[in-house]
């Protein structure tokens, strides 16, 4: 969104770097030390005057966002039907079209036709805080996404829950300032990213909301077996869930915007705050096993058809 989307861009790692964290079953401990959570922290810093500014910012754009009927927690109703042919439409562009391209060593927001990709092994969503958020606070993060995973594995048929350690995907809540300074936790966290990469992360601009990171393994591989979300901690509590939804769905395997989704959290209008029922019948979509990752949009077209019209209980 002009004012604010999150952003997700995929991309390759070397399989062996991999190897020993990202791929170990869910109750085995990590091999290597993930980052020391900054719980351990003394004090809390105080927030660079940059940092300040961004949040009187993002609580302005919420208020000014709410007050004009937007990001809805409702999740449609009445106003927002869902048909087989939109259903259809939505997903073929929300999962199989990237929004961003890697051109020279700079992300490009560009519109690219690609193939279905989605996790295979279990996703472990870990959270990391920067020293700025207080306990209380962490509390409540870890509260909101640990329920949110719950909901997504529900909603898909797949392993999804949240760890204190081992996690394969990464949901960092940083400030402005943390955000600068994140290249050491994000090479730590995954040794093989690229400095495009690092480099995209810690200089994100304040019209950036949030962000999500989703890799595959090295080679024609579109499952993906890491993440990382950034969670701006400027935002006030609405924006901050917000993000949380939008990012760890798309890093799920739903990597685009569309502007006629609705009722959707992927549409850059800022309707809706949280993930919907459209957004979910998106989500069963993507896990049923009639689809496999590496699908094109024209061989997946004829499947989305028969997935949609049972999830909606006939063609509409």
């Amino acid at each position: 969104m002009a004012i604010g989307n999150g952003r997700i861009w995929t991309g390759m790692v070397a399989a062996l770097a991999l190897a020993g964290c990202d791929l170990l079953d869910p109750g085995e401990p990590p091999q290597r030390p993930v980052p020391r959570d900054v719980s351990e922290a003394a004090q809390i810093p105080e927030p660079s005057p940059e940092s300040q500014s961004f949040a009187r910012y993002y609580a302005s754009v919420q208020q000014r966002l709410v007050s004009d009927g937007l990001l809805r927690t409702d999740g449609g109703g009445p106003d927002t039907p869902i048909t087989t042919r939109n259903l259809v439409a939505n997903f073929e562009r929300i999962a199989l079209f990237d929004e961003y391209t890697l051109t020279n060593g700079r992300f490009i927001q560009q519109q690219t036709p690609s193939q279905l990709r989605r996790w295979q092994g279990p996703v472990r969503l870990q959270a990391h805080f920067g020293a700025s958020v207080p306990e209380a606070t962490r509390d409540r993060d870890r509260s909101i996404l640990g329920t949110y995973a719950t909901r997504l594995a529900r909603v898909t048929g797949h392993p999804i829950r949240q760890v204190s350690t081992g996690g394969n995907f990464h949901v960092l809540y940083l400030n402005r300032d943390e955000q600068r300074a994140a290249g050491p936790v994000l090479r730590q966290l995954l040794p093989s990213i690229g400095d495009e990469t690092v480099n995209e992360i810690t200089s994100l601009p304040r019209f950036t909301f949030c962000s999500v990171y989703a890799f595959s393994q090295a080679g024609d591989n579109p499952t993906y077996v890491t993440a990382i979300a950034i969670i701006r901690t400027e935002h006030p509590d609405l924006l901050r869930r917000s993000c949380v939804h939008e990012e760890v769905a798309q890093g799920l395997g739903l990597p685009n915007d569309s502007p006629v989704a609705r009722p959707s959290i992927f549409n850059d209008d800022e309707e809706f705050a949280l993930l919907t029922r459209h957004d979910e019948l998106l989500l069963e979509m993507l896990y049923d096993d009639r689809l496999r990752p590496g699908m094109l949009p024209a061989e997946a077209r004829p499947i989305l058809r028969t997935l949609a019209d049972e999830l909606l209980g006939g063609p509409s």
